[in-house]
């Protein structure tokens, strides 16, 4: 029925997978719309009991990864090549930056850069800490950091360099389901496997549609400072329409000359940005709070990382910590094959430390800058800036910048690279979420990439519409838990393969048992890493 289904609409999928993704996303809109407070109640609901029962388990899974993947970088494997042994990078060092940034977390730098130290600058996290003091300042920026550095990068690089290696190295299908070939061998390919992907379009579409609601909360809120439009619900619902059309069209032109182009362009914008922070605000404070707060941070990750608030017993943290690791989770499928598809080439040890370290770099400036400079203008009483951030955290940034000059041309420039930032998240992902739902022989047809950007937005409106930012925080934080359990059994996944591969056996030997049989055979033998078929 669903071949004859996709034939009769001329698409180019896998039935199992198309449909039964497009179908629950209609149900959700269908439900939300006529029902959004019993829809809204049940997130609630659901939200409180993973918060209070699982809390712990996201905490544990993002920082086991995170060990996991530096133990990678600097073992034996870190060698392997995400390609043959001859193969080398497709794109530059910095264009490969520039794009993992832009469809990673640029979006989410935008909305909480200010939003986020100011909230906890004023509101700390620790009972011990007064606000507004000098360690509510710096627990604030240590907790940003915390959320925005390596651990959010660890959620992202854990995909995408395990789609990366099945794919360019053992020549898979560049899908979710790929990685649990040494576990599952050809049952991949079945319903198991549809499962699986079903799993990663559905925490895309959310993840992505989070991303777009909060981007319609903060254009709302600039397009209200700059020229007076109403903030309603339904202007968000037209801003939604109006970046998901941008997107459609820049998905019709595909990765290279539509998202590549959009991220260079917008890097630069935020860079122009920061720069004029930085020289307009103040300077030595912000260059002295920078080197502070990267050694707070290093200081304080070994059991900040291991923290589950287990004596407070406060709700600071399912509001927070586990809101962005559940939100960054949904988005780890899109996140994972976008920076797969762009680092073919490099070796495990330069695609970990590129992933990880660079954009988390990029993020202590971003932070140090405008997090600083926040709480500056907090700590002198230059504009009741804490005020506006607890009202609305959407309107943060455009209230930070009235305390400098050229305030409407700054808010102009901050709008232009909302709209951008989060126009390169909705086509990314729907290049993405085309390539979950078709096989690799199957063309790219663009209006099956237009379907899913239109998706991301309609889904986003009816969050908004059925609840505001507390919405988007409960649906995100329950739909995040099935790809947390996924990115665990990734990782067991990939170490058995890096395993047989590193003494030369393929992952088919990997799959019917006898590569490790001659493992064990060979224990102590090394040999050199090979391409395997």
């Amino acid at each position: 029925m669903l071949d004859r289904l996709q034939r009769i609409l001329g698409l180019q999928t896998i039935p199992g997978v198309f449909f039964t993704s497009a179908g629950i996303a209609l149900l959700f809109v269908v439900l939300a719309i006529p029902f959004d407070q019993e829809v809204a109640g049940a997130f609630n609901v659901l939200t409180g009991w993973v918060a209070h029962h699982l809390g712990w388990f996201y905490i544990f899974s993002v920082s086991s990864l995170l060990v996991f993947l530096l133990w990678l970088a600097v073992s034996r494997y870190g060698a392997i090549r995400l390609g043959s042994d001859d193969a080398r990078p497709d794109y530059s060092t910095l264009t490969w930056f520039t794009m993992l940034f832009a469809a990673g977390i640029g979006t989410i730098l935008m909305f909480w850069g200010v939003a986020e130290p100011v909230s906890h600058f004023v509101k700390p996290p620790f009972n011990d800490v007064a606000p507004g003091s000098d360690q509510a300042a710096s627990d604030a920026m240590t907790i940003a950091l915390y959320h925005f550095g390596l651990h959010t990068w660890t959620i992202f690089a854990m995909p995408g360099l395990a789609i990366a290696y099945f794919s360019y190295r053992h020549h898979l299908p560049m899908r979710i389901s790929s990685l649990f070939y040494p576990i599952l061998g050809k049952r991949t390919y079945g319903p198991i496997g549809w499962t699986v992907d079903v799993i990663a379009v559905l925490g895309t579409l959310f993840g992505v549609a989070t991303s777009l609601g909060l981007g319609a909360l903060q254009l709302n809120s600039g397009l209200s400072y700059l020229f007076g439009v109403p903030t309603t619900g339904w202007v968000q619902v037209v801003l939604i329409a109006v970046i998901t059309c941008i997107a459609a069209v820049s998905v019709a032109f595909g990765l290279d000359k539509g998202v590549r182009r959009l991220s260079q362009i917008n890097i630069g914008l935020a860079i122009l940005l920061l720069l004029t922070v930085f020289v307009v605000g103040p300077s030595v404070f912000i260059a002295n709070g920078m080197v502070e707060s990267v050694g707070s941070y290093i200081s304080a990750l070994p059991w900040l990382a291991f923290w589950t608030d287990t004596f407070q017993a406060s709700d600071w943290q399912r509001q927070w910590t586990l809101f962005y690791w559940a939100w960054t989770i949904t988005w780890a499928p899109y996140v994972g094959i976008f920076i797969a598809r762009i680092s073919r080439g490099r070796t495990i040890r330069e695609f970990v430390a590129g992933v990880l370290f660079a954009p988390t770099v990029f993020t202590l400036v971003w932070f140090g800058i405008f997090g600083l400079s926040a709480i500056s203008v907090e700590m002198d009483g230059q504009i009741a800036l804490a005020e506006h951030v607890q009202q609305d955290p959407s309107v943060a940034i455009f209230a930070f910048l009235e305390a400098f000059p050229l305030t409407q041309l700054a808010s102009l420039l901050s709008v232009v690279i909302i709209i951008v930032f989060f126009t390169t998240s909705s086509d990314s992902a729907s290049l993405v979420i085309d390539m979950l739902t078709r096989r690799e022989d199957q063309p790219s047809l663009v209006r099956q990439r237009i379907f899913w950007a239109a998706a991301q937005g309609v889904i986003a409106a009816t969050m908004l519409l059925a609840g505001g930012l507390e919405a988007l925080q409960n649906v995100i934080t329950a739909m995040g838990l099935p790809f947390c359990l996924l990115l665990m059994f990734m990782a067991v996944s990939l170490y058995r393969a890096l395993k047989a591969d590193s003494l030369g056996y393929s992952v088919n030997e990997l799959v019917k048992g006898r590569a490790f049989d001659k493992v064990n055979a060979t224990a102590g033998t090394q040999k050199e890493p090979k391409n395997v078929q």
